[in-house]
């Protein structure tokens, strides 16, 4: 299979120097990426556009292909069949002989881009092309405005494309032409959302996480993190790194006044991130925060908290709606994440302020004792993104199984909608729908005597919902995991 690469277009635009160096970073990415998964896989081209030959495996090359749809720097990909130009007359009975089935009556269109010198225009290539297939191939007409199909030819010097099938790419610049920075995760929405808005535009973002919630929250933070990597980063080595900051949210608590906790927190955590920042060599922090979205984020918040670090701050969706990071969210496959994941920031935002200041915030902060951050940087853990899938040290495990025994109840935590989508029928297996947003509440009711089986289709959330359910003390839980047909 050939495929054929085209760049974003800001790519396009840019001066002949800095073009070059985007496409070489572009082009040694993908060499990287598709060699990991077909290693019959070859990258050519330079310029204009760049072209992928890959093996005769099937599977394999549906793994390229959404491996190359989630690689920033991709305006959209074409599955194409190559053959030597010839006259127009033969390329139009190519075209009835490969495409012409596909247009029984339907209203269609062709269209050609050329590259070269030609003793021919495009728009004769689409009239010659267009008459042979209206006149042989039982088509229901030609409709340039609204066509059931596109014919697309693509013709290079003395090569012709017929394009079977087109992908959208994510865009953006590639990973590596851009400076890293450190972005601030959460695991929720906003953060996650940020991050990826980062990658997107061939910045790379290392992690940084505030541990609020001990082993649970961070088991569910390192799967966002991995997540965001393999998905859309495993070119490149990204870090992520754990900060445990329960000791500062308690001297928080006990020195701090109440209506300036919020603020005084999103501080700490700033200030914790310019020295992690400073030891990776990084110039750039990010944040997912979004203007007025709670309390600390007014505009005399945030500049308050800027205040905190030397770094420049990056605030991506400063201006970006919640349902927009939803939706957002939900495209780039990160939605069962975040929906899944506690807001810890929130429980100390009581009666908060909104309009605070520098000096109000210094004297409050007066009674903070600063050696408890200092200790919760030294503390922090540094882990690469692609060992973040491995078993965290430390506490009970959850337990993962294949298989559901009879007398074992399996509990379908999936959304309502998936459920409905998809039911989850195992014979001789008892199943309960239970909603993951339901189950802390509907668990304490179940039978304690019985065993219970997480299931979700990507064991992210029924992962970290066991083991919320685990370090709770509930000892009758694990995660079913079905193998993939």
């Amino acid at each position: 299979m050939k495929l054929i690469i085209k760049f974003f277009p800001e790519i396009t635009i840019k001066s002949r120097q800095v073009r070059k160096r985007f496409v070489a970073q572009l082009k040694g990415n993908l060499k990287l990426l598709l060699s990991d998964i077909d290693p019959a896989a070859r990258v050519n081209g330079n310029w204009d556009s760049l072209e992928v030959n890959l093996g005769s495996d099937k599977a394999l090359q549906l793994r390229c292909i959404e491996r190359l749809k989630n690689t920033p720097g991709i305006a959209h990909l074409s599955e194409v069949h190559e053959y030597p130009l010839g006259t127009l007359g033969e390329l139009a009975e190519l075209c009835v002989s490969s495409i012409g089935n596909q247009l029984q009556g339907k209203l269609f269109s062709v269209r050609c881009k050329r590259v070269g010198k030609h003793d021919f225009s495009s728009q004769d290539v689409a009239i010659q092309v267009g008459g042979e297939l209206h006149r042989r191939c039982g088509a229901a007409g030609v409709s340039m405005k609204n066509p059931e199909v596109v014919v697309q030819i693509e013709i290079r010097d003395q090569r012709v494309f017929l394009i079977q099938a087109r992908h959208q790419g994510m865009g953006g610049f590639p990973l590596g032409t851009m400076e890293p920075v450190l972005s601030l995760l959460s695991g929720g929405f906003d953060s996650t959302v940020a991050s990826y808005q980062m990658l997107q535009r061939g910045l790379l973002p290392h992690f940084v996480f505030f541990n609020l919630g001990g082993r649970a929250h961070e088991l569910g933070v390192r799967q966002v993190a991995h997540y965001l990597w393999q998905q859309y980063a495993s070119s490149h080595r990204l870090r992520f790194v754990s900060v445990p900051f329960e000791g500062v949210v308690a001297e928080i608590l006990e020195n701090v006044e109440n209506s300036q906790m919020g603020v005084v927190l999103k501080r700490m955590m700033l200030r914790a991130a310019d020295r992690v920042a400073y030891r990776l060599g990084i110039d750039a922090l990010v944040t997912g925060e979004a203007i007025a979205q709670v309390a600390s984020q007014t505009l005399p918040n945030l500049s308050v908290i800027d205040k905190a670090a030397e770094r420049f701050v990056i605030r991506p969706l400063i201006t970006t709606s919640k349902l927009d990071i939803i939706d957002t969210a939900r495209r780039i496959g990160t939605l069962d994440f975040s929906s899944s994941m506690p807001e810890y920031c929130g429980v100390i935002s009581v009666g908060p302020a909104i309009r605070t200041t520098v000096a109000k915030v210094e004297e409050v902060e007066a009674c903070f004792d600063f050696e408890v951050l200092s200790r919760a940087v030294e503390s922090a853990t540094y882990t690469d993104c692609s060992e973040l899938d491995q078993v965290m040290e430390g506490g009970a495990e959850v337990e993962m199984v294949n298989t559901a025994l009879t007398g074992q109840v399996v509990l379908d935590i999936r959304h309502p909608d998936e459920q409905d989508a998809r039911p989850l029928a195992l014979p001789g297996i008892e199943v309960q729908a239970v909603p993951f947003f339901r189950l802390n509440s509907v668990f304490t009711t179940l039978d304690a005597s019985r065993a219970y089986l997480l299931y979700c289709e990507k064991g992210v959330m029924s992962q970290l919902h066991a083991q919320y359910l685990l370090d709770a003390g509930h000892d009758n839980v694990r995660v079913l995991r079905l193998p993939k047909n």
